[in-house]
């Protein structure tokens, strides 16, 4: 086991003048309306206003209702139509650009240059279609479309799997330590993985476990080595649909813990998660660029 030292990203929260929904809580709006959460409850949890969320709803559900990656598309076309699009004068997309190359978010870059992450992922796109590069240097480039499955998991049922619907409510406010997310991380050409846990209202990502190969055995394995000096802290576990968390039933008996499994192919519902992984690539990439 080893630990990265300050290599720890708390999401701080957004300041009250703030009215734009960012990339991460639109993708918290589509999970907890899929959990059958009302606006308020969603509200709450997000600790924005109701017409916060009700204007979100309003202006970018489709034919298909919500969809949190078309709601930031449809955003960040209004935002470069818009009269203040072209206020951003150039030296702040010459910054961008070259925090684009240190492998910064367009959401961690607009938390320090006066432009909106909406207006830097269109810029980004824009300079994509003219030839450029810039795109590259994004965390999330899929070229090619996954098979999704229709939300069915093909590949086997893991038994006993209690699924996430049946964790507690309260756990979504992220208000109490000891709510632990896992995945894990694949080397380049399929060799080595990386098990990585993370804490969801801290946000403590050090837990990071290399194992050989993703096999139920030494994954159960690596948590347990990984989770042992946290061991009074951890109450519940919510895992993805890999078969390498099939032995989740021992590793509570272990911690004295409750687990959980996300949906197939819904990502989101591990956000705290996911999130570090996407901050984790920066630092260990899958192949070079």
């Amino acid at each position: 086991m080893f630990s990265i030292q300050g290599f720890l990203t708390c999401q701080s929260k957004l300041p009250m003048n703030y009215k734009h929904l960012s990339q991460v809580e639109r993708y918290q709006v589509y999970a907890l309306m899929k959990a059958g959460h009302d606006q308020t409850q969603i509200a709450k949890l997000l600790d924005r206003h109701k017409s916060t969320i009700s204007r979100e709803l309003s202006r970018n559900c489709g034919l298909k209702g919500y969809r949190p990656k078309q709601a930031c598309e449809r955003t960040a076309k209004r935002s470069e139509q818009s009269r203040n699009a072209a206020s951003v004068p150039a030296w702040v997309f010459e910054q961008a650009a070259y925090f684009l190359r240190l492998q910064w978010s367009p959401e961690q870059i607009a938390g320090k240059l006066p432009v909106s992450h909406e207006t830097l992922y269109q810029h980004v796109y824009a300079d994509k279609a003219r030839g450029g590069k810039l795109w590259n240097n994004l965390r999330c480039q899929k070229q090619k479309r996954k098979r999704y499955a229709s939300g069915r998991d093909r590949r086997g049922q893991i038994p006993l799997r209690r699924p996430l619907s049946d964790r507690p409510f309260h756990i979504e406010a992220r208000k109490q330590v000891g709510h632990w997310e896992y995945d894990k991380v694949i080397g380049a050409n399929h060799k080595g993985v990386t098990v990585t846990m993370v804490e969801r209202k801290s946000g403590f990502g050090g837990v990071i476990v290399q194992v050989a190969h993703k096999t139920s055995e030494l994954v159960s394995k690596a948590i347990l080595e990984g989770l042992q000096p946290f061991a009074d802290r951890v109450k519940t576990l919510t895992y993805d649909n890999g078969k390498e968390f099939a032995s989740h039933i021992q590793i509570d008996q272990a911690l004295k813990s409750t687990g959980y499994f996300a949906r197939p192919f819904a990502s989101w519902e591990r956000g705290a998660n996911e999130n570090f992984n996407g901050l984790l690539r920066q630092y260990v990439p899958k192949r070079d660029r």
